[in-house]
């Protein structure tokens, strides 16, 4: 039960906080859609879609409007295509997602995710299949997102999928040339990919999960933001312990607000309810930025030194409270750093305070990685492999989530603006060394072996 403080504090940080729910994820079982005759596993996937998200939508406005907490975003997650569809060409599973698509426009769901394969140790055929088709089905449809998990802790990097991920993101920017490279923007490639993510585009059904389950992520970095402020205000002095667990604090009650309307969209639709995700998920406005805590707290701008350390303070003690607030806390729980959908991040990268190299490091201590990074189009398909393996080495030796959202922008340099629309913002494109530059290392392949802390039996 919500106490009567909590439930005024939760009223101010919705009306000038900014706090929502940032997205209602339904995952979706498809294994039993597998099949080798195309159109009966197409229509089946579109049946299973239309059963259980038929009044997903409906049910989570109207929650919203009960409890008057805005839902942003209602999106549906389903197993991952490369082994539903382990039998088909690439060509026919471009037309899996298009007909995802379908599916997802019917219900009105904003994104679906899944269109996804798990390498971390080899590819099978299903899964070159899929990643062959990624460029085709992300520049084809307007809602299907794709992850490719090609590293974890226990296998270790998979050298041969970083290569062709490499290819696979050049391609997918080439055919949505017109639009600033956007399909790259429905692409992560990821180390350590959880199995109840319910932010895109890593969102999929794990294999380990029931036949549907509702997942919620919901953000606050204005909340945050507002709440280090005005302690501020009151106590100048305030040492960094204490506002550990201020932002704490913070957590707990944003926890608090996700669960709520998590447990009562999962009771209405009948289904299981999974976990909360308390991500600080930025978006492009002002007042709702990841960058503008770290100004707050003392920095000139995200980047500069002491970054890191901040970082380190905000990640650890969102996820202890909400880990306080819930025993269902998963996904990935912590700060997101998105270039291009944190206004405060893209001008960082503008004005010189954010460099890759700086935005790297910072991944060591942050919920994902290099996310929504405007890169150069000029920039080679071995030069983005060599970016995704550096961040998946940093995953992989740290058995933490790591991904790379990398966008090679057609016909733009480093100090251009890429602009993606809506949720997706836009950033400067950042400056990438050697973007040209040949590269012996990547083409060499194999798996680069787990590390020796991965022999935890």
């Amino acid at each position: 039960m919500f106490t009567s403080r909590e439930i005024i504090s939760t009223l101010e940080m919705l009306k000038s906080e900014n706090l929502d729910v940032r997205t209602v994820t339904l995952g979706i079982n498809l294994l039993d859609c597998a099949g080798k005759d195309l159109q009966r596993v197409k229509s089946r996937i579109t049946e299973s879609i239309m059963d259980l998200a038929g009044d997903f939508v409906e049910v989570c406005d109207r929650i919203a409007q009960k409890y008057g907490i805005p839902i942003v975003n209602k999106r549906i997650a389903v197993s991952p295509i490369a082994v539903v569809g382990a039998s088909f060409s690439p060509p026919q599973l471009v037309e899996v997602a298009q007909s995802l698509d379908a599916a997802a426009q019917k219900v009105h769901v904003d994104f679906i995710g899944g269109f996804s394969a798990l390498v971390e140790k080899g590819m099978a055929r299903g899964d070159r299949s899929l990643i062959t088709a990624i460029p085709e089905a992300l520049s084809s449809t307007e809602r299907v997102c794709a992850s490719v998990n090609v590293a974890s802790t226990r296998a270790g990097i998979n050298m041969d999928a970083v290569l062709l991920m490499g290819k696979t993101v050049k391609r997918a920017a080439h055919l949505t040339a017109n639009r600033d490279g956007i399909a790259c923007t429905k692409l992560c490639v990821f180390a350590n990919i959880p199995e109840d993510i319910p932010f895109m585009a890593g969102a999929y059904m794990g294999i380990g999960e029931a036949d549907a389950v509702i997942n919620v992520g919901v953000s606050g970095p204005g909340v945050v933001k507002k709440a280090v402020e005005r302690a501020f205000a009151t106590n100048p002095s305030m040492d960094l312990g204490s506002v550990s667990e201020l932002i704490k604090k913070t957590a707990y009650k944003v926890t608090r607000v996700g669960e709520l309307i998590g447990r009562e969209v999962a009771e209405q639709l009948k289904i299981n309810f999974g976990v909360v995700d308390l991500s600080l998920a930025p978006t492009p406005h002002v007042g709702d930025s990841v960058g503008e805590i770290f100004q707050t707290l003392g920095l000139l701008a995200i980047g500069v030194p002491g970054t890191t350390a901040a970082l380190a303070l905000l990640n650890d003690a969102v996820k202890k409270g909400g880990a306080f607030a819930s025993s269902r806390v998963g996904g990935l729980s912590g700060a997101f750093i998105p270039v291009s959908e944190d206004l405060n991040i893209s001008e960082a990268v503008r004005d010189g305070h954010l460099c890759l190299e700086k935005l790297e490091a910072i991944t060591s201590v942050c919920s994902v990685g290099l996310d929504m990074v405007a890169l150069p189009g000029n920039i080679s398909e071995e030069t983005i492999s060599a970016i995704i393996a550096d961040e998946m080495a940093i995953g992989v030796i740290n058995n933490k989530t790591t991904a790379a959202r990398l966008i090679p922008v057609p016909g733009k340099k480093s100090g251009d603006s890429a602009y993606f629309g809506g949720l997706m913002g836009h950033s400067t494109i950042i400056a990438v060394k050697n973007a040209d530059g040949d590269n012996p290392f990547l083409r060499r392949g194999g798996q680069i072996p787990a590390p020796i802390h991965s022999l935890r039996n």
